[in-house]
């Protein structure tokens, strides 16, 4: 997960030359004071969650930024170390199926579909595997580092890489369709969100704040949208990056922007349907009745009505601490924080309903879920499985 404050950005701070390649400098002074993370309250536990298996996955992650999120696919999860580690995993019970070294670097999770398994490196190098046996089928060294999951769908493998460029990698043969670039502000977040496909269409937020549809086929621009539009009189003031991936659903996709807005609009048209004032590069979730829930920079958890963007409960306990992008679970929104701690919270009123720690290590990646299941990864490479309660 990226830095919360603007203060706390040490970390997240990639400056880009005029050429587009990343380097990570130190910004801030490193005696700079950051006011620390909220203790933990105690509140009436209404249910103790029951972890239903864990296992190891490796080494885990090694830097501050890297977000090695698990993926979900047929009856398997999937997952990567900060090595190029993949394991396959059986979701019944965490029973390892496979195991290939790629021997890269990795700071983001794992994509997939179509069969396919697929791993971005630090070094630019894009790894497609069989998802049944882990056996390599191809790869293909990219313009830079790749700091979100690969997508796929259909033929079409699509990637996000650190320099701005988004590029259609065939699935079948592993050659490059086409590229798509925006130029990268001078001074932007270390991360990107990873771009989403939705039929024909290719969505990806940008570093300026804007969010791109694009033809799956061709790469051709269909419709842009600001999402924030930088402004302060500082380079810090005016960063807006769409780090946070976006959410489609029902024809609608929802998007927030760091320093800028959460926002819905229109998959087709990019029309907006409404917006409001948001900072976040966390995440968000979207349930399917009438709320959107959203971690935001200073690791407030907020629940927003869908349609009108009006707030309808805002938890300000996990202050600083944080919080990973929530996931609905039934009737209840989790997130995970830096100590390795499980939040359960009431979907309802933003009230806290359990806890439990996982391990010593932080939670960075969103929880996944599936079939009454919560999926969580930490940064010590510990996978468990939770058993969501049901009232």
């Amino acid at each position: 997960m990226k830095a919360n404050l603007i203060t706390s950005l040490v970390a997240g701070i990639t400056l880009l030359s005029l050429t587009g390649c990343g380097t990570v400098k130190e910004f801030f002074a490193a005696d700079s004071y950051e006011a620390p993370p909220t203790e933990l309250t105690e509140f009436e536990v209404e249910f103790e969650p029951k972890t239903l298996w864990s296992t190891g996955t490796g080494d885990g992650a090694e830097s501050a930024y890297s977000n090695l999120a698990p993926w979900l696919q047929g009856d398997s999860i999937f997952t990567v170390d900060h090595e190029g580690d993949v394991r396959s995993h059986r979701l019944e019970n965490g029973q390892r199926q496979w195991r290939t070294k790629l021997n890269l670097p990795v700071a983001t999770g794992v994509g997939g579909g179509e069969g396919l398994i697929v791993i971005g490196s630090q070094s630019g190098e894009v790894v497609a595997l069989n998802e049944a046996s882990g056996e390599e089928l191809w790869r293909q060294r990219l313009s830079s580092e790749v700091l979100a999951p690969a997508k796929v769908g259909g033929d079409y493998v699509v990637v996000r890489t650190a320099d701005g460029r988004l590029t259609a990698i065939s699935a079948s043969s592993g050659n490059i369709l086409w590229n798509y670039q925006r130029a990268v502000p001078l001074l932007s977040l270390r991360g990107v969100s990873a771009p989403m496909i939705v039929g024909q269409t290719v969505l990806a937020g940008y570093d300026n704040g804007k969010l791109v549809a694009l033809s799956l086929s061709d790469g051709k621009v269909i419709w842009e949208k600001s999402v924030a539009v930088p402004s302060g009189r500082t380079e810090l003031e005016r960063l807006v990056d769409i780090d946070a991936d976006p959410v489609i659903q029902n024809g609608i996709v929802y998007v927030v922007a760091f320093q800028g807005k959460l926002a819905a609009m229109d998959v087709d048209t990019g029309d907006l349907l409404w917006d409001r004032e948001m900072s976040s590069t966390s995440g968000i979730a979207v349930a399917a009745t009438d709320a959107v829930y959203v971690s935001d920079d200073k690791s407030y958890l907020w629940a927003i009505a869908d349609g009108t963007g009006d707030s309808l409960w805002r938890q300000t306990l996990l202050l600083r601490r944080n919080i990973t992008a929530p996931v609905i679970a039934g009737d209840y929104v989790v997130v995970g924080d830096f100590e390795g701690y499980l939040h359960w919270l009431s979907r309802f009123d933003g009230r806290f309903v359990a806890r439990q720690r996982l391990d010593k290590e932080s939670i960075r990646s969103q929880p996944v879920v599936r079939d009454g299941v919560l999926y969580v990864m930490t940064t010590g490479g510990k996978l468990s499985a939770i058993r969501i309660p049901s009232l």
